[in-house]
């Protein structure tokens, strides 16, 4: 059984509450697209569950037009119709048991995720890595609870404003600075050999699927 939004499995919790604290240097390498569905439905119980581990999320959002076509993956647009139908049935059945908010076919979507993408690791340079991931959770949202548009940079000062954040942000973010960051993070996902979003990477580990969460929560609590 999958976990709801916010619950761990409960001897994981357990744990990871009991140990926590021995393991601050623990890295978790966080690839994604800001567009990602699969990345929506696990971020929240990613971060409590890296939050319990004493755990540092490397939030490294990146390029998967890069990645696919070294990786043999598809875009969603050149997929088969069977698999493009399968799709919307898994994302109902993920939204129904993680009870979560959803649209299933959003009026924005397929989305740019690029201006996206900056903006979260700009924050993540300039404001830190807690405010980086609030911002994951509101862009994310924004797709896929809110039907807005991610790919405009209104959208997305909108959002900075509600987050009480700079929202120069936006401008900041097309530094060449972070546009080399977000290069640099797709090579670090292709050398990791990522192929999907979301992937969580420890000690060069890869769970990939918000569907593997459960996995990366037993991987932690036995490097304790």
């Amino acid at each position: 059984m999958v976990a709801s939004k916010h619950e761990l499995s409960e001897h994981g919790a357990q744990a990871l509450q009991h140990t926590g604290r021995q393991t601050l240097t623990t890295k978790i390498d966080y690839y994604f697209t800001p567009q990602s569905p699969w990345t929506y439905f696990g971020h929240e119980r990613f971060s409590a569950i890296a939050k319990l581990a004493g755990a540092t999320a490397r939030v490294l959002p990146v390029d998967y037009g890069k990645i696919f076509p070294l990786s043999g993956g598809l875009p969603l647009g050149k997929r088969s119709p069977q698999r493009q139908a399968y799709r919307l049935v898994e994302l109902a059945r993920f939204r129904d048991e993680l009870k979560l908010p959803m649209y299933i076919q959003p009026k924005y979507f397929p989305v740019a995720g690029d201006d996206a993408s900056r903006l979260i690791i700009a924050v993540d340079t300039l404001d830190g890595t807690a405010a980086a991931m609030r911002l994951c959770a509101h862009v994310f949202a924004a797709v896929w609870e809110q039907e807005l548009d991610i790919a405009s940079a209104d959208t997305l000062a909108n959002i900075l404003t509600q987050m009480g954040l700079n929202a120069d942000r936006i401008e900041h973010s097309r530094w060449s600075q972070f546009q080399e960051k977000y290069e640099a993070n797709t090579q670090a996902a292709i050398a990791a050999n990522v192929f999907g979003a979301p992937s969580y990477v420890v000690e060069g580990e890869i769970f990939w699927g918000q569907d593997r969460l459960d996995f990366l929560q037993r991987r932690l609590i036995q490097s304790l």
